[in-house]
């Protein structure tokens, strides 16, 4: 099964189903992450910075297109909500931006 690894929550480890958004697997592990619109794809604030493993993402969405677009996505983040994996593992990271204040972070 697909892993998603986040490297400043002391690496934390997440299972992802096939079909299963980064965000919706976070949530079903009981990881608080940013998602101010609902995990809609209307925002940036679930994005994740990618440190390795872009390759077994799926294909960028219609709503991370427009946000690449507009220059609210770098080449090296997608979207939480929108993300979906297609083999393999990635390590990614939450921006600082987007840290939430109950939640513990390592460098």
């Amino acid at each position: 099964m697909p892993k998603l690894k986040v490297q400043n929550l002391a690496n934390l480890e997440v299972e992802v189903a096939e079909g299963q958004t980064l965000l919706k697997a976070l949530q079903a592990q009981s990881t608080d992450w940013m998602h101010a619109c609902g995990g809609k794809g209307c925002c940036t604030t679930c994005r994740i910075i990618i440190l390795q493993g872009m390759e077994h993402t799926a294909p960028l969405t219609a709503a991370e297109i427009r946000y690449r677009d507009r220059g609210r996505l770098k080449d090296n983040e997608r979207l939480t909500c929108q993300c979906t994996l297609t083999s393999g593992e990635i390590t990614g990271k939450v921006p600082e931006q987007t840290k939430l204040p109950h939640m513990s972070y390592s460098s």
